[in-house]
């Protein structure tokens, strides 16, 4: 078995000419090759439903059977277990995987194999030395095909031959300079396997965090902040379509996590790396913030507003205010994505993370067990005084309260799961009640900028005394968290 560390990346055909032709690669003739692919899978996708991947290739006149496991990629740089051997095609055998339970999973599946999709690419080879190390760079042209459909590839490789993870990313910075490169993160058969599906774009929810006791701290969070990440990257082209507003939810709920990751961790991280990571994300973050507002807004407040008052003059205008100012906000965050310093920045991230200093004794247990009851703590101190609160204050308790649900998240698998499941559907159920409480507060300042300080009387009302209601349903929320004993 050998383990790939690659690093992909998306470009079009004009920067694959570029890119082709930069300095660094000139002077070395490329290595060529045609490379037909055929993945294989169950009628179920039994594979691709454990991430991995057997496929059949042809190299120039030979033939290779492939077996990966497909661990999930973020900032575009993947780690992979491979096993490779020469074979007959359609003939499946597995003896040279050297993992046993994996090797059974396969032959137990060997009848059941069926040609899923395929790949035919042409490919450019570099090898190059930088830094320490030994990089393989190969530029891919062809197209994916599955069911008569058809995807084009146009992207790059970087693979670590040898040496140090950190000189990938140093590479990338230079080729980066001058022509237009975006980490990617679903592989060709990710690609493959969704075009066999016919899958639309959906967007993407956050999954469990696979943190171990053994692990330390830092490298916690180096597991946790790539999670987020990941998050937000396959949200990423819901967002450039300006797609529904579930895409802009998970893109936010996945920025406020890594935001909240940062401060988590800060304690056992540089404080260079928190000062330059823990504000980077700020002004996405606000933008995708000022557009989840005016979706919730539409979506949730003002219908039963407009049932509320059916006939009001003010209503239609400020349900198409605010389409256009929502409109404008969707408009903002696909611009901050374009910009080029985008793809800079995950890249610079993503190698900040891989390359965090590790220096922390505290065990990850201790340390988890710290950070949860310094958040609990808090949280604890503002419901208490939640009769007193003013809704700046009430914001800070939601914040709190969030920051600590993010926090038993990301280390639900070191925690009691009898304990943790109801301590979280009470935080659940506390945190919806204030996001509403929010909710209305924003749409009273929304609704003011909509109408351009036209007043709209009996509509302020109405979000006035709803306001009022929620706040008085709040004491018996907090009870029932209260009650509730700290995982």
């Amino acid at each position: 078995m050998t383990t790939e560390i690659e690093l992909k990346l998306q470009l079009d055909p004009k920067a694959a000419r570029q890119l082709a032709a930069h300095p660094l690669l000139a002077g070395t003739p490329p290595l060529k090759q045609h490379l037909l692919n055929t993945y294989f899978d169950t009628p179920g996708l039994e594979l691709h439903a454990r991430r991995v991947a057997v496929r059949f290739r042809k190299k120039g006149w030979q033939w290779l059977c492939t077996v990966k496991s497909a661990e999930p990629a973020s900032g575009g740089l993947a780690m992979r277990s491979e096993w490779e051997t020469p074979a007959t095609p359609g003939v499946f055998d597995f003896s040279h995987v050297d993992a046993e339970d994996f090797r059974q999973f396969l032959e137990a599946r060997r009848e059941r194999l069926e040609a899923i999709f395929t790949t035919d690419f042409h490919r450019r080879i570099w090898r190059l030395p930088f830094g320490e190390s030994q990089i393989e760079l190969a530029i891919d042209r062809g197209h994916i095909e599955s069911g008569g459909r058809r995807t084009a590839i146009c992207e790059v490789e970087l693979e670590l031959l040898s040496g140090r993870v950190d000189d990938i990313f140093a590479l990338t910075r230079e080729l980066q300079q001058g022509i237009d490169l975006f980490p990617a993160i679903a592989s060709k058969a990710e690609r493959g396997y969704k075009l066999f599906l016919n899958e639309a774009l959906r967007p993407f929810k956050s999954k469990p965090v696979p943190i171990v006791e053994t692990q330390t701290p830092v490298e916690a969070f180096r597991s946790v902040a790539l999670a987020c990440l990941e998050h937000f990257q396959r949200n990423e082209s819901g967002l450039l379509i300006g797609g529904e507003a579930e895409f802009v939810h998970q893109a936010r709920v996945a920025l406020r996590r890594l935001r909240s990751a940062i401060k988590l961790f800060a304690p056992v991280l540089p404080p260079e790396f928190v000062a330059a990571y823990g504000q980077t994300w700020r002004t996405l973050a606000g933008a995708l913030g000022d557009t989840r507002n005016w979706d919730v807004f539409l979506e949730e407040t003002l219908p039963p507003i407009a049932a509320a008052f059916p006939e009001h003059r003010d209503i239609k205008r400020l349900r198409k205010a605010a389409q256009g100012r929502a409109g404008n906000a969707r408009k903002s965050v696909i611009g901050l994505l374009a910009v080029s310093e985008y793809p800079r920045l995950l890249l610079e991230f993503t190698a900040a993370i891989y390359t965090l200093d590790d220096t922390a004794p505290l065990p990850l247990k201790d340390f988890a067990g710290q950070q949860i009851a310094a958040y609990a703590r808090k949280a604890r101190r503002l419901a208490s005084r939640h009769a007193e609160l003013n809704p700046e204050e009430r914001h800070k308790m939601r914040i709190a309260f969030k920051k600590l649900r993010y926090s038993l998240e990301f280390f639900a698998p070191l925690l009691p799961q009898r304990r943790l499941k109801p301590y979280l559907a009470a935080l659940a159920q506390l945190q919806d009640e204030l996001g509403l409480i929010n909710d209305h507060i924003t749409a009273e300042t929304l609704i003011v900028e909509a109408l351009a300080g036209h007043p709209a009387g009996p509509v302020h009302g109405w979000i006035s005394g709803r306001h009022a209601l929620l706040v008085e349903e709040l004491p018996e929320v907090l009870q029932t968290w209260l009650a509730q004993s700290i995982p």
